[in-house]
């Protein structure tokens, strides 16, 4: 699978409050022509989806204001089709079973390389094709 192929026709929402993060990914996904959104809190996450829904939703787990978990439990019913990955440098059991309750389907651990995200968002991709090509995702939405 060509990662970066499959991300240019999608949607990519990345919430973090580490300035230097966003803007290292922002740039490292627009060096290679897709399109991410970076957001510094939960707050401009949930305007955001209320003009555009996203394929992917990557969200640190502590974040000024509503945290992480808060965040994907306000949109699990309104982004059900969205990929969705924690990013967190406080990897709990309780942390990791409240994520899964919630849909998340993978975990990037902070510190954190480009090849760690490659490697998340190519397990996401080609999960949720298989998923797909077995029945699991509704198609219409």
């Amino acid at each position: 699978m060509e990662l970066f192929s499959k991300l240019r026709q999608m949607e990519i929402m990345l919430i973090d409050d580490d300035e230097w993060i966003r803007d290292s990914l922002g740039l490292y996904f627009e060096g290679e022509g897709c399109h991410l959104l970076a957001l510094e809190t939960a707050e401009e996450g949930l305007e955001a989806l209320k003009k555009q829904d996203y394929d992917i939703v990557m969200v640190d787990y502590r974040l000024p204001g509503m945290d992480g978990l808060e965040f994907l439990k306000r949109i699990q019913k309104t982004q059900s089709h969205a990929m969705k990955v924690l990013i967190t440098a406080y990897r709990s059991e309780e942390v990791v079973s409240a994520a899964l309750k919630m849909g998340i389907q993978d975990f990037i651990e902070k510190p954190f390389t480009t090849k760690t995200i490659e490697e998340s968002l190519t397990r996401l991709i080609e999960n949720h094709e298989q998923e797909i090509n077995e029945g699991h995702v509704n198609h219409s939405e």
